[in-house]
Order: C-alpha cells, then sequence, then structure tokens
C-alpha cells in the first residue's frame, strides 16, 4: 500500500492543535501507561497500523509487560488489567464506537467510580485525539513499520 499524503509533514501546521492537546494529556492526572493503553485499543477497534506499531514500541519502551499488549483486544477477559484500566477501555469502546450514537449509562457509571469529573474528560480528550490520528493515518495510508519509540516525544512535551 502505498503511502497517499504525508499528513505529518504537509499538514503539521493543522495538526498542531492536536499535539498540543497530547502536550495537555502528557500532562493530566491520567496515567502515561493507561493512555498508551487506550491509544493503542483504540487504534485496534480503527484498524490503524501506523499507530499500532508506534503504540506496541512505545509501550515495550516504557516496560509494559508483552501480555498486556497481547491480550488487550481481549480485555474482559483477561485478568491483567485493573478495575480503572477496564473502565476506561469500556469508556474507549463506547466513545470510540458511539453504537446508536449513544454512550451506554453503565459505561459512564463505571467510568465514574474509577475517574472524577476532570478525568473522565481528560480520557474523552484522549480517545478523541487517538481516533483523529486513526483517521488522518487511515486516510493517507501512513506506512507502518518505520517508527522508533519516542520518535513524536517532542512533539507533545
Amino acid at each position: 500500500m502505498e503511502q497517499r499524503i504525508n499528513a505529518f509533514e504537509k499538514g503539521f501546521n493543522g495538526m498542531k492543535g492536536l499535539f498540543v492537546l497530547g502536550a495537555y494529556l502528557r500532562h493530566s492526572t491520567i496515567e502515561e501507561s493507561l493512555l498508551n493503553l487506550i491509544d493503542y485499543r483504540v487504534s485496534q477497534i480503527n484498524g490503524c497500523a501506523y499507530c499500532l506499531d508506534m503504540h506496541a514500541k512505545d509501550m515495550r519502551a516504557n516496560g509494559e509487560p508483552e501480555q498486556r499488549i497481547y491480550m488487550v483486544s481481549a480485555w474482559r477477559e483477561a485478568p491483567v488489567y485493573t478495575d480503572r484500566e477496564r473502565a476506561a477501555l469500556a469508556w474507549a469502546e463506547a466513545v470510540t464506537e458511539l453504537r446508536d450514537r449513544n454512550v451506554p449509562d453503565e459505561v459512564y457509571n463505571e467510568a465514574r467510580t474509577q475517574f472524577s469529573e476532570q478525568e473522565l474528560i481528560d480520557l474523552t480528550l484522549g480517545i478523541i485525539t487517538i481516533n483523529s490520528f486513526n483517521r488522518l493515518n487511515i486516510a493517507f495510508r501512513t506506512p507502518a513499520g518505520t517508527y522508533e519509540p519516542g520518535q513524536h516525544a517532542a512533539l507533545i512535551s
């Protein structure tokens, strides 16, 4: 598959807002490991190969055990995630998929047991951000496999 447009190069000025959002989130009270887990799961749902490659490499570089990376698509059955992570993963799936244009009350209620109002807003901003990056990378066929851990860190610090 051939890249259509290098959105990071040609659209950087327009994408600055996404990077600013990423910088904000890295300084929020949501743990970086949880943000990475959410980025990875949402990228699985959307089928973004570039983001899957990037977030798996960043997770490994940050010490995330392989088992937790491999099992994230089956997080409901996997015993390796905390209640907070499970609530975040359910929230991320519901916000990404918006089945029947709705986020179910039970998903919201569970998320509220694990996250403050501000944290839930921040978590949702993270979900919106990764969905935006997924859509850019999928639309313009950003090639996967060449990402080096931490490569975009300067853009979101």
